[in-house]
């Protein structure tokens, strides 16, 4: 096989199943002997063969996670391993939301994963919130078994008082708080931090609903009810900011309805995203705590009238979930589609060359590309091993949802060009080197723009508005947001969910006047306020 018939070959190999068929036709015409390459063919496909989205959307979800090298099941049920190339993206999530919390005054903390039973049970809401998925440590030893059979729990080393595994940190940090408080001149307490918790789902998904799972939770003090109302609202912008200009994630922003709120919670605020099989995704919140949790610990303090009052309190979070979010609103059924903004490799480069001294001259023409990508901030990964074709590494970089891949032959080489892959559209493009890293920058933001947008009109146009209840029913089981009208009610609420299966997301912040307009309830024919988000959700 020469060396430009080689080089079109694994180009391809990132293309249609056709244009591979349709390409090794051609080689059968010219009599090139292929039977070596058709490892790599099967390879490519294998790496790249998804369930189809309009197949089976779940399916789909479950096999890019594990294909794409984002996370496995692991030998405790329920808990996941998330790879280095999944952690990656978290931890660039985790980088850019720390240095947004810090720009807000916020400072990161630490407190203890095992938190006394007794404190659950200070705060009666809080703890009917989360006691089904309470685990609970009852020993602190093991020992042989006197048959050899491996360890036992030594029934001697029970705990006087059992300790819960956090499902989230409001108790063990409001008991610590009270340490920290007397005065008006201690507030405001600004802490994050960043932690794994524990709630035992009985059905999982990786990333979306998992018993152990990564997130960060803030929780602050205030002197003033205003205060505590406005940082709630403050940190909810900030998850939006987030989700919207770095995820590319259409949010819609609200408080939660009471059935909905947060255990513990005088409000609940939320966005809202739409996933593509038309499910919504809550992907994050932000609690206005009152100052519940503050008489439950007896933590108060003397304020600037030198009375006595309880602190106001919010708490607010967002954990590996934003994953799944970022997952299910960009791919494709080729895989991952990543924002350059989050993606751990925004720029890959692959050389295709015909022997060691051809890769030395595009070793030697990449280096300075390389350099000068990394000087405008651009991470860049240049694979020249040579234990995988080409082929291979177009479908795996693909797959893995790298923005850009450039692609250097032996025919660039001469020519002083480099081939442009955008993952996002999977648009090709020939383009001289010269000025090739500013062009690659501007693209990088193109791309991320695109996508937010491309999200931006599927979440449009999937919103609907209806009137009626069967027009609710049949229009829920095609999936979207409606925006219907409630009486306001928990029973017409718990009605709606056992008949359709649908929530209310929220009560959207921003609405258009038609539907911020009292009306009847698409139920019960009773008075309605205004019209609300329903979905079925994750």
């Amino acid at each position: 096989m020469n060396e430009h018939a080689e080089t079109f070959f694994f180009r391809f190999l990132s293309c249609t199943k056709m244009e591979i068929v349709g390409f090794c036709v051609f080689l059968q015409s010219q009599n090139k002997v292929y039977i070596k390459y058709n490892r790599i063919i099967v390879m490519a496909k294998e790496l790249k063969d998804l369930t189809k989205r309009s197949e089976n959307y779940s399916q789909w979800y479950n096999d890019l996670v594990v294909k794409a090298d984002l996370a496995e099941q692991s030998p405790v049920r329920g808990c996941m391993v998330i790879k280095p190339y999944g952690y990656a993206i978290w931890e660039k999530m985790q980088r850019i939301l720390d240095d947004m919390f810090k720009a807000t005054g916020h400072v990161n903390a630490y407190f203890p994963l095992l938190i006394p039973k007794s404190y659950l049970s200070r705060e009666a809401e809080h703890v009917e919130g989360f006691a089904k998925e309470c685990a609970v440590v009852t020993h602190y030893r093991l020992k042989n078994a006197e048959d050899g059979s491996g360890v036992i729990v030594d029934p001697a080393a029970k705990l006087e008082e059992e300790l819960i595994i956090r499902p989230t940190s409001e108790t063990i940090i409001w008991s610590t708080y009270k340490n920290w408080i007397n005065s008006y001149r201690d507030l405001p307490i600004l802490c994050n931090q960043w932690a794994n918790v524990m709630r035992w789902e009985m059905r999982t998904r990786l990333f979306l609903r998992t018993a152990e799972f990564l997130w960060q939770e803030g929780h602050t003090a205030h002197a003033t009810r205003e205060e505590a109302e406005t940082e709630a609202q403050k940190m909810l912008h900030v998850y939006g900011d987030f989700a919207e200009k770095y995820m590319a994630v259409p949010v819609i922003k609200g408080v939660k309805s009471a059935n909905e709120r947060f255990a513990g919670a005088l409000d609940t605020y939320t966005i809202e995203g739409l996933m593509q099989d038309g499910k919504a995704l809550q992907c994050g919140t932000s609690h206005f705590l009152g100052q519940n949790f503050a008489k439950a610990f007896n933590v108060q303090f003397v304020d600037k009238n030198n009375k006595l009052d309880y602190v106001w309190a919010t708490s607010w979070g967002v954990s590996t979930r934003l994953m799944g979010a970022l997952i299910m609103t960009h791919s494709d059924d080729n895989g991952l589609v990543l924002p350059p903004h989050l993606a751990p490799i925004q720029v890959v480069i692959v050389p295709i060359y015909k022997n060691d001294e051809q890769l030395k001259q595009i070793d030697a023409k990449v280096e300075g590309i390389v350099a000068k990508l990394r000087e405008l901030g651009i991470s860049v990964k240049y694979d020249n091993a040579d234990n995988k074709r080409p082929g291979f590494k177009f479908a795996d970089y693909e797959l893995k949802g790298v923005p850009v891949r450039l692609v250097m032959g032996g025919r660039d080489l001469e020519n002083n060009t480099m081939e442009i892959m955008r993952r996002d559209t999977l648009e090709k493009e020939t383009r001289t080197c010269e000025g090739i890293e500013e062009y690659v920058k501007n693209l990088l933001e193109d791309i991320q723009n695109n996508i937010y947008q491309k999200a931006l009109n599927y979440r449009n146009a999937h919103i609907y508005k209806v009137d009626t209840y069967d027009e609710f029913k049949e229009q829920i089981e095609k999936g979207g947001f409606i925006l219907a009208h409630w009486d306001g009610t928990p029973e017409t609420e718990d009605r709606i969910k056992e008949e359709t299966k649908a929530t209310i997301r929220c009560l959207p912040f921003e609405a258009d006047e038609e539907s911020l307009t009292p009306g009847v309830d698409m139920v019960t024919g009773k008075p309605s306020a205004r019209r609300v988000l329903f979905a079925r959700a994750y």
